[in-house]
C-alpha cells in the first residue's frame, strides 16, 4: 500500500478504539462475540468518520494550494461541520451550499459550521439531491472570480476521501490480530458511500478476512451501489491494492421513511445501545445501522461482529433533547 504519494492533514487522535460490546452480546442471547469500532472517538470535534476522509481531501486541497473550501449537505450534515472545523483548522475559508432557504432555528451543525467561521449558502438548489452538481458549478464560479477552491461531494464521498477508510481497514485488522480475533462482519451506516468505499478498498486489497456491509440511510441501495464499486475501486487502484468487484460490495436498504427519519425498530435500536453499552446513536446513521447489525444476527450472520460507529453525537444528543428516545 502507497499511501505515502498522498498527503495527508493529521487530525485524529491515533487508532480509534474497538470495544466488546459484552452487555449488548447478552441481551441478544451470549452466544455471539460483538464490537465496537469507535469512530465517534475519532478526536477532532464531533467529526466521528468525516475525520478519516478529511485528512485527505484536505491534505489534496493545501497540495492544490486551494485558498477556500467548498463542501455541501444538509441542514443537519456531519461533514458541512466537519469540513468547516477543518478549514479553520488550516486556516483557509469554507463556503457550504445547504439546500432551500435557511431554517428559522439552525440544527446544531449548522451552529457549529457558522461557529467556525464558514459562509453558508442557501438557495443554490432546492433539493439535497442537487448539491454534488452544484458544488462543481459554484467552485467553477469561485475560480472564474480568480479564487483557488477545492470542491467536495457530499459526505467527501470520493476515491481521496475513501483513503482514509481503506487505511481504516488496516488499521483495524491490527487490532484484531492483537486481540487474536478472527472478525467476520463488519457493519456501517451508509450515506453518501465514501466510508464503505475505503472499507471495501481495504478489506479486498489487503485480504482481511471479513465482509463489509452497509446500512444505506439517504438513497436507494441499488442507486447507491454501483457509484461506491466505482469509488472502491478508484481508490484502491490509487494506493495500488487489488481492487474490488460487484460481489464485494454489500449494501441493504435502510433508508425507510426517508434520511434522518428513524422508524420505531431503529429507535429500539438506539434506545439498546444507550442503555446497554453506552453508545450515543443518532437518528440518520447510527440507529439504523445498529438496527442492520441486530438483523443480521438475528439471521445468524458471522461472527465475531463489529458495528462500526461513524458518530453522529451532535444529531444524537439533539434527538435525546427532543425526546425521540
Amino acid at each position: 500500500m502507497n499511501l505515502s504519494k498522498h498527503a495527508r492533514h493529521p487530525l485524529t487522535f491515533g487508532p480509534t478504539p474497538i470495544q466488546p460490546l459484552r452487555r449488548l452480546s447478552e441481551h441478544l442471547g451470549g452466544k455471539v462475540a460483538l464490537y465496537a469500532k469507535r469512530d465517534d472517538l475519532a478526536g477532532f470535534g464531533v467529526a466521528g468518520n468525516k475525520t478519516r476522509a478529511l485528512e485527505y481531501l484536505l491534505g489534496a486541497a493545501q497540495t492544490e494550494r486551494a485558498d477556500v473550501l467548498v463542501a455541501a449537505g444538509s441542514p443537519s450534515s456531519n461533514f458541512c461541520a466537519a469540513a468547516a472545523l477543518a478549514a479553520a483548522r488550516v486556516g483557509i475559508e469554507c463556503q457550504l451550499l445547504i439546500p432551500g432557504s435557511a431554517p428559522s432555528t439552525p440544527s446544531v451543525n449548522l451552529a457549529i459550521a457558522t461557529a467556525a467561521g464558514a459562509r453558508l449558502v442557501f438557495d443554490k438548489v432546492a433539493r439535497r439531491e442537487e448539491l454534488d452538481a452544484a458544488v462543481d458549478e459554484y467552485a467553477a464560479e469561485l475560480r472564474a472570480a480568480g479564487r483557488r477552491p477545492y470542491a467536495m461531494p457530499r459526505g467527501g464521498a470520493t476515491s481521496v476521501g475513501s483513503l482514509g477508510y481503506a487505511y481504516a481497514a488496516r488499521e483495524l485488522a491490527e487490532q484484531s490480530d492483537r486481540l487474536g480475533l478472527t472478525i467476520r462482519t463488519v457493519v456501517v451506516g451508509t450515506g453518501s458511500g465514501g466510508t464503505q468505499a475505503g472499507l471495501v478498498a481495504g478489506q479486498v486489497g489487503f485480504g482481511l478476512p471479513w465482509r463489509v456491509v452497509g446500512a444505506s440511510v439517504s438513497r436507494p441501495a441499488d442507486a447507491l451501489a454501483d457509484q461506491l464499486l466505482r469509488t472502491s475501486r478508484e481508490c484502491a487502484k490509487s494506493i495500488d491494492l487489488e481492487p474490488s468487484t460487484a460481489d464485494d460490495v454489500d449494501l441493504r436498504d435502510y433508508l425507510g421513511e426517508g434520511f434522518g427519519i428513524a422508524s420505531e425498530e431503529d429507535r429500539r435500536s438506539a434506545r439498546l445501545a444507550l442503555t446497554t453499552e453506552g453508545l450515543l446513536l443518532d437518528d440518520y446513521y447510527g440507529a439504523k445501522a445498529m438496527t442492520l447489525f441486530r438483523a443480521l444476527l438475528a439471521d445468524g450472520g458471522a461472527t465475531p461482529a463489529v458495528f462500526w460507529h461513524t458518530g453522529g453525537v451532535a444529531a444524537a444528543l439533539a434527538a435525546l433533547r427532543q425526546g425521540a428516545r
